[in-house]
C-alpha cells in the first residue's frame, strides 16, 4: 500500500483533564500516515487522483485547535474519524498525537496515542 507520511504537524490545544491545561493550552504534535493507491497520481501529475494534503493539514489544525477535550484519544479519534469521511480515497490511517507537556509529577518526554483504522 501506498502512503502519504506528515510528521511533526505543530498545533497549539487546549486538551486534558485539568481545568488548568484547559485554560493554559500546550502545543500538540501530529503525525499521519495516510494509505491509499497513489499509482494514478504518480502517472498523471493530477492532483484530483491523490489526497490534497494541504487540505488535511486544514482538517487536523481545525480539530487540534478546536474544542478542548479530556483525553488525546478522543482528538486522535476525531482525526481519524474526520479524515476518512473527508477523503474517499484514503484506504487505512494511522494517527499519532504527541502530548509533549502533560503535567505529570515524574520526569518524561512525552505521552501519546496511537491509532489506525480502515475505511467501514
Amino acid at each position: 500500500m501506498d502512503k502519504i507520511i506528515l510528521t511533526g504537524i505543530e498545533i497549539f490545544g487546549r486538551h486534558g483533564c485539568s481545568v488548568e491545561e484547559q485554560q493554559r493550552g500546550q502545543i500538540f504534535k501530529v503525525d499521519l500516515e495516510l494509505n491509499l493507491s497513489l499509482e494514478a497520481a504518480g502517472t498523471t501529475d493530477s492532483l484530483a487522483e491523490t489526497v490534497d494534503y494541504s487540505q488535511v493539514l486544514f482538517d487536523v489544525e481545525r480539530i487540534v485547535g478546536g474544542t478542548p477535550r479530556k483525553l488525546i484519544e478522543t482528538v486522535a479519534e476525531e482525526i481519524a474519524e474526520t479524515l476518512l469521511e473527508n477523503y474517499p480515497k484514503i484506504e487505512t490511517l494511522k494517527v499519532v498525537l504527541h502530548k509533549p507537556n502533560a503535567p505529570l509529577p515524574v520526569r518524561y518526554l512525552e505521552a501519546a496515542v496511537e491509532i489506525s483504522r480502515r475505511r467501514r
